[in-house]
């Protein structure tokens, strides 16, 4: 923590800050407080305000950022924001940002995990979480169709979204795996000169012309700050491991491999470094691993989760929050449940983001100087378009648990999936899902309007059965 502190008073007597530290300060609180809606509402709202109304950043400058977090294992909008911190006011810039941009989020989803397990059996209480389910459901549908319309813009990009169904889906095959896998793919195709893998050159406005950046407060040129320099990546860089991987290690070295804790502490800092493709294709991962490998929580909990997420400010991804929380009040060893519970949410939420300050201090000043590179291009179309094939397995994963009661597990040699018990299926579930994708896709109702709606209905629907 010393080297990161010292790192950032040298690098801030380099030069001033593009914009009152102060005035950003409320800027970031004010991002924080508007970001609903998973990370495309979060991106749209920085957007706005940042590049739109400040002007501190221009459109290029901007997409190129946003081009880059998406090339990175973990929350984009998160590290969006770090990284546009970190280029008007330096690191202590980039560290407010991204923690204020996690920090009504983690409250917020901390007070529902409480009410959750305390009151979980209440019939209001069930009831919209039941409604929650049903919304999440058709957001997640939403997202297959949103992200795929945006991704598979070619036959070879179609073929790698199946083929990273098929993998999931039938085979099992790791997520981490298929991503790297794309990520090989699309990189030498990019190199190679493969049109399929290209994004195209240049960020243009809808005119046709060329998004300048003169006109913004940071202006078109790289401040000297953000210049390449590898002595201030590797202090800062050395300093957010340490303080990422130590607590981990202290807690192996203390409580063994097999406490809950260190189980946490171990999986979601993997899931930092592999979980490629955005929050969508996270919940894949942490939802395959917690449910049916760890046993932390149901499928049906983790929908829960989901929903908390979906309706309070912050990174989608928060909703792995929840889930450290119910692992650790599941299996508390010695302490009360809650604190255990507590202590699991904190801890989840310090290795789940910590991570992305790294991947930002230590590549963003190189990648400020790599502009339109082929390969890395590929890299990010090809690991977009699997992705789709892997969001495209939550949703049929959520649906089976959300629509049927009972599912069966078949196999065909090394081939297995779930299919579900035909008589099992749950009624109001399936109307209100309907409900809920008519409202999201006929209507074009706001993800935030949908879940309340959801949320609403499914607490009218418990409440009369219950009477």
């Amino acid at each position: 923590m010393t080297d990161l502190v010292k790192s950032t008073a040298e690098q801030s007597s380099a030069e001033t800050d593009i914009v009152p530290f102060s005035e950003a300060m409320k800027v970031w609180a004010r991002v924080a407080a508007l970001s609903f809606g998973g990370p495309a509402g979060q991106i749209a709202v920085m957007h706005r305000i940042v590049v739109d109304e400040k002007r501190w950043v221009g459109e290029h400058r901007f997409l190129h950022a946003l081009n880059y977090c998406m090339l990175l294992p973990g929350p984009e909008a998160h590290q969006l924001a770090i990284y546009i911190g970190w280029l008007l006011n330096k690191t202590k810039g980039g560290l407010i940002a991204g923690a204020l941009f996690v920090l009504p989020g983690f409250i917020a989803i901390l007070a529902l995990s409480y009410i959750y397990v305390l009151f979980g059996n209440v019939t209001f209480i069930e009831g919209m979480f039941f409604g929650l389910k049903c919304a999440v459901l058709a957001v997640v549908i939403q997202a297959v169709f949103r992200i795929g319309s945006r991704a598979l813009k070619n036959k070879v990009m179609v073929a790698l979204a199946a083929a990273a169904f098929v993998a999931i889906f039938f085979l099992h095959i790791p997520f981490p795996l298929i991503i790297i896998a794309a990520g090989v793919i699309g990189y030498f195709g990019g190199r190679i000169g493969n049109r399929a893998f290209q994004v195209g050159g240049g960020h243009k406005s809808g005119s046709g012309k060329i998004l300048e950046d003169k006109d913004s407060v940071l202006g078109e040129g790289i401040p000297q700050h953000a210049k390449p320099n590898l002595a201030w990546s590797l202090k800062t860089s050395g300093a957010l491991a340490a303080l990422w991987l130590i607590p981990v290690a202290i807690l192996l070295l203390t409580l063994g491999p097999d406490n809950v804790f260190s189980k946490i502490g171990v999986f979601f800092s993997q899931m930092a470094v592999v979980t490629f493709g955005g929050a969508y294709a996270v919940l894949a991962y942490v939802a395959q691993a917690a449910v049916e490998g760890f046993g932390w929580l149901r499928p049906g909990e983790m929908l829960d989760g989901l929903g908390m997420a979906e309706t309070t400010p912050g990174p989608l991804i928060m909703v792995t929050q929840f889930v450290g929380f119910l692992a650790g009040f599941r299996d508390p060893g010695s302490i009360s449940p809650l604190l255990a519970a507590t202590f699991g949410a904190i801890l989840t939420t310090w290795v789940t983001f910590l991570p992305s300050f790294l991947w930002i201090f230590a590549g963003a000043p190189f990648i400020e100087k790599m502009r339109g590179n082929a390969a890395l291009s590929g890299a990010m179309s090809a690991i977009t378009a699997a992705v789709v094939g892997v969001i495209l397995n939550l949703a049929i994963w959520f649906g089976l648990h959300v629509l049927f009661s009972e599912v069966r597990p078949i196999s065909f040699g090394s081939w297995s999936l779930d299919v579900p018990v035909l008589n099992s299926i749950a009624i109001p579930s399936l109307v209100l899902t309907i409900l809920a994708s008519l409202a999201i896709f006929r209507f074009k109702l706001s993800v935030i309007t949908t879940l309340a709606a959801s949320a609403a209905l499914g607490i009218i629907w418990t409440l009369s059965v219950s009477t």
